[in-house]
């Protein structure tokens, strides 16, 4: 079963959710949440990545990405929607982080895990 909560992702790597996120009371509120969300995301990319690494000396493996718009619409009215998910090789400016071993894996993340996202992106 693929994982659809930070829950899920903590008991996938066998981590405590209450014990796992860090201290960010000494930054500002947005910031705080920033850091917060890119911190669930490391943890619910590596556990839907199920141990895999991306290989920067290999040329060819495909790294996955999940890129977002910000365009508003009449059916995003909220201005930050899932584009589409991309791959890289290993001369990518993009941070292996928050990098996926399949599309699949980048689209589910994307469609699951949009408000962690929004909350990592997004300056509010």
């Amino acid at each position: 079963m693929k994982i659809k909560t930070f829950e899920a992702a903590c008991a996938a790597k066998q981590f405590d959710p209450a014990k796992i996120l860090p201290d960010v009371s000494a930054y500002p509120a947005d910031h705080g949440k920033a850091l917060t969300a890119a911190a669930k995301l490391f943890i619910v990319v590596d556990a839907l990545n199920e141990g895999w690494k991306p290989d920067w000396n290999n040329d060819d493996e495909y790294k996955w990405w999940n890129w977002f718009d910000m365009e508003k619409s009449d059916d995003n009215p909220s201005g930050f929607r899932f584009s589409f998910a991309a791959y890289f090789y290993s001369n990518s400016g993009v941070g292996s982080r928050l990098c996926f071993k399949s599309r699949q894996l980048a689209e589910w993340a994307a469609e699951h895990f949009i408000e962690l996202y929004k909350d990592f992106f997004i300056l509010n």
